[in-house]
């Protein structure tokens, strides 16, 4: 004699769906979302009736139908599953015009560089128009995070790290990658025919020798070496101090700090062309660096340990990572850009062959750069880019356009 029983319990929680629209012109691609949900229900041996209910459950993008069977059964035990449910929802872009995606124009040659190709690949590609705003590094990361630029080429850690760190803690900043990797920096660098003329010198430590000290002393600096160290602004400025500190040189060097970037290389360009004595700072993707032969005097490696001190650093750089960072509200309305930019691979051995083109075309400015670049490297570019942008761009170079949004220079 069986006993008949009701099912017990047959129920299902499905989650909330949040449809987020991001801002493009084209639909986005189908979200897929797969969730785990607990059934409760009664298993048995012999089942006498079965009756199925359909009962119709709406989404965003289209129907579920969950059945609902209901049986009389003899009660042997009760289970809980785990069930998957996949649903997929169509999120489409809102239609209207594309707002300009702002990029921060850092004042040297590399990050301009990058920025009127990005822009190029971004107007041409992508459609959407673009702009700059020129500055240094500390007022244009503080726009970054206010939402006054969206997108900032070189982020150089650990130059930057204190304010990077604390800019993605409060989540005001997010990175998308690497622009041109890795590279080195110092501010003991001199001219290789110098190195040739005295082998001796290749220490920090050389530079306490009086008769180093008078290889590098101008008027100006009177009885001490002349050294050329970072630009006024820049992290480097307050960090070669430091070093010069570290290495007990105060009484032996006179710190020069030029006005900016180009301040640096031209004082650098100036006395390698009258082959003079010339001790300073560079960093391994400046213009010099990548054209002349330089040599860095020995330094005691980096250590986290050594770096701890923010006044006195007696070691060398750790190699800097260039990433590339845009403000968090980008992705949501342009997140075929911040697809693009993840790809970007504008590394140190290509831009070498940019510097070397340049120092072959003075006459070229930045913008004349990228068209160049751009036009002899599809291969490169075309990695980055989706076949519909690779059209776009190759057309407009095709046509010999410019970017609408580039700097009058």
């Amino acid at each position: 004699m069986f006993k008949k029983y009701r099912l017990l319990a047959l129920a299902m929680a499905m989650a909330i769906v949040t449809v987020i629209a991001i801002a493009a012109c084209s639909p986005a691609e189908p979200q897929v979302i797969t969730e785990q949900v607990e059934v409760t229900r009664v298993v048995t041996e012999q089942v006498e009736k079965v009756v199925e209910v359909e009962k119709p459950v709406e989404v965003v993008v289209e129907k579920e139908v969950e059945k609902i069977v209901e049986k009389e059964v003899e009660v042997e035990k009760v289970v809980t599953e785990q069930v998957e449910v996949t649903r997929v929802v169509e999120v489409m872009a809102p239609e209207g015009p594309k707002e300009a995606i702002i990029f921060g124009d850092l004042n040297w040659s590399s990050a301009l560089l990058q920025n009127r190709i990005a822009q190029y690949i971004v107007e041409k590609g992508y459609g959407y128009p673009t702009d700059v705003k020129f500055g240094a590094t500390l007022p244009l990361f503080q726009g970054l995070k206010n939402g006054d630029t969206d997108v900032t080429m070189e982020i150089w850690l650990p130059n930057q790290d204190e304010a990077w760190n604390a800019a993605r803690e409060e989540g005001a900043v997010l990175s998308v990658g690497q622009s041109l990797g890795k590279d080195w920096q110092s501010a003991f660098v001199i001219p290789a025919y110098l190195q040739e003329q005295y082998p001796d010198l290749d220490s920090v430590e050389d530079l306490k020798d009086q008769q180093y000290k008078d290889l590098f002393k101008t008027a100006e600096s009177g009885d001490k070496a002349r050294l050329v160290s970072c630009i006024i602004g820049w992290a480097c400025e307050s960090v070669n101090a430091a070093q010069i500190k570290g290495y007990e040189l105060e009484d032996h060097v006179h710190v020069i700090n030029p006005g900016d970037g180009a301040a640096l290389n031209a004082d650098l360009y100036g006395a390698y062309e009258r082959q003079e004595p010339w001790l300073g700072y560079q960093w391994g993707t400046n213009d010099p660096a990548l054209i002349l032969d330089l040599v860095r005097l020995e330094e005691p490696p980096f250590s986290a340990a050594c770096w701890a001190d923010e006044n006195v650093k007696p070691c060398g750089y750790q190699d800097a990572t260039i990433l590339i960072a845009v403000n968090p509200d980008l992705p949501g309305r342009a997140g075929d850009v911040v697809e693009m930019l993840r790809k970007w691979d504008f590394n140190i051995e290509i831009y070498k062959s940019v510097a070397r083109w340049q120092g072959e075309n003075p006459d070229a400015d930045v913008k004349a750069t990228a068209l160049w670049w751009l036009n002899n490297n599809a291969d490169i570019w075309g990695g980055w880019v989706t076949d519909e942008a690779a059209e776009g761009i190759q057309a407009a170079l095709s046509a010999g356009e410019e970017a609408e949004g580039w700097p009058t220079e």
